[in-house]
This record gives C-alpha cells, sequence and structure tokens, in this order.
C-alpha cells in the first residue's frame, strides 16, 4: 500500500517537476550572473523551492546585499507557504508524527500544495514524498544546468520553456474547479483580484508575494466563512 502511495506521487510529481525543471534552468542563468557556481545554485535551489524567492535570493546576491536583507526579502516573499503550510494541517490525521509534519512543511510549493489539497481524506504523507522525491531533484538539476548553460541560449527561447509551468498548474485547479462551484467561484474571483491589485493604486507597488499573500488571507477567509468545507476526513492515514 505504501508503494502504490509512494509511486501515485511520483506520478504527479513528475509533470511538476518537468515544469521547474524549465523555469529553474531560466532561473539557473539569473544565478550564474550573480555568480553562483552550479553546485551553489543546486544547494540553493534544493533548500529554496521557490522561483520567486530564488529570484529575489539571486537577485539580491548580485546587488551586493547583506545577510539581513537577503533573509528578510526571501522571508517575505516566501511566506505564503506559511498559509499553505497552515491549511495544510486541518488535513492531518491527530496521530501523523511531527517529523512527517516538518517534511512535508519543507516541501511545500504551490503545485505540491494543489496535488495534495485536492485528494479526498487525510493527508499520507508518503504521497507528498514521492511528488518531492521527484519535483525537488528536478528543480535543483535545473537550476546547475542554467548556470552550466549561462546566456547561450536565446532569451525567446528560455521564456518559452517557462510557459509550461504556467499550463500545468492550471491543469491542478481546473479539474476540482469543473467539480465544485464554490472553488470555481473562488477561483475567479483569485484571478479578477490578482489583476486588478498590478493596476490599483498603492497595492500595485506592494511585492508579487506580498499582494498574493493579502489576497490569500482575504479570499480563503471570506469562502471560509460563507461556505466552510464540511468534516468529511474519514480516511487512515499511513505513516
Amino acid at each position: 500500500m505504501k508503494n502504490k502511495v509512494f509511486l501515485e506521487g511520483m506520478r504527479d510529481g513528475l509533470p511538476i517537476g518537468l515544469g521547474y525543471f524549465a523555469v529553474a534552468f531560466s532561473l539557473g542563468i539569473v544565478a550564474r550572473n550573480a555568480g553562483l557556481t552550479p553546485i551553489q545554485g543546486f544547494i540553493a535551489s534544493f533548500f529554496c523551492v521557490a522561483s520567486a524567492g530564488e529570484y529575489a535570493l539571486f537577485t539580491s546576491i548580485q546587488a551586493a546585499a547583506s545577510f539581513l536583507e537577503i533573509a528578510l526579502i526571501t522571508l517575505v516573499v516566501n511566506a505564503r507557504y506559511l498559509l499553505m503550510s497552515t491549511a495544510l494541517t486541518q488535513r492531518f490525521d491527530s496521530k501523523t508524527s511531527l517529523i512527517h509534519r516538518f517534511l512535508i512543511g519543507f516541501g511545500i510549493t504551490d503545485e505540491i500544495f494543489g496535488i495534495t489539497i485536492a485528494r479526498p481524506g487525510y493527508i499520507n504523507p508518503i504521497y507528498n514524498y514521492g511528488a518531492i522525491f521527484v519535483a525537488v531533484p528536478l528543480w535543483s538539476i535545473g537550476t546547475s544546468l542554467g548556470i552550466i548553460a549561462g546566456n547561450f541560449l536565446p532569451a525567446r527561447v528560455v521564456s518559452a520553456l517557462s510557459v509550461a509551468l504556467y499550463g500545468m498548474f492550471l491543469a491542478i485547479i481546473v479539474p476540482p474547479a469543473k467539480k465544485n462551484i464554490v472553488i470555481m467561484i473562488s477561483v475567479l474571483i483569485s484571478f479578477a483580484a490578482s489583476f486588478a491589485f498590478t493596476k490599483l493604486p498603492l497595492v500595485s507597488q506592494l511585492s508579487g508575494g506580498t499582494r498574493t499573500i493579502i489576497l490569500t488571507v482575504v479570499i480563503s477567509s471570506i469562502v471560509a466563512l460563507i461556505k466552510p468545507i464540511p468534516d468529511e476526513n474519514n480516511d487512515s492515514v499511513i505513516e
């Protein structure tokens, strides 16, 4: 049973990993411009699996920012993962050990959060391990290869490769939206609000990560109050 769930995680994590590889490749070029070696880029991507977070990290290094500035900007840009981890805590079985919770929290990304939250019942750590096992190495390797390639590839080619990630993300949110009208409305409102936040005064001046945090808190809170999810977690979790 554990092997089956792990393989399911690998299956769902593979398209995520392929999308990550393309985006991480372009991030690798940014990392090279900041003076990182392929090994340093691999380590940075392995411990910070976040495109916006790593872009902020690499550009801050290139600008010779202080350690404190780098830490703060990375924290702000990646703060949305705290919200995602908090949301996932409601889906854990009470018997799930602390080490499982920490390891799943380490591997939380937008896409892995999406495939995890879409599964019925309690969260099974083995499933997440399967997805992380595929996605994180591909992300890290992509960064290293991007550093090696440097600026040899045309910018248009690198930009085209990154489109795969957005198509993959749509593939994650569309199926549950088709099944649940509340999710569909929430997604549409999120799209509209996100676009509006890039145009409105004051909020448009905020960083993308900060805008994401505000929208996530506001929209999810309103939906949770208006249409809370019924408690249907009757499945057990494998540890």
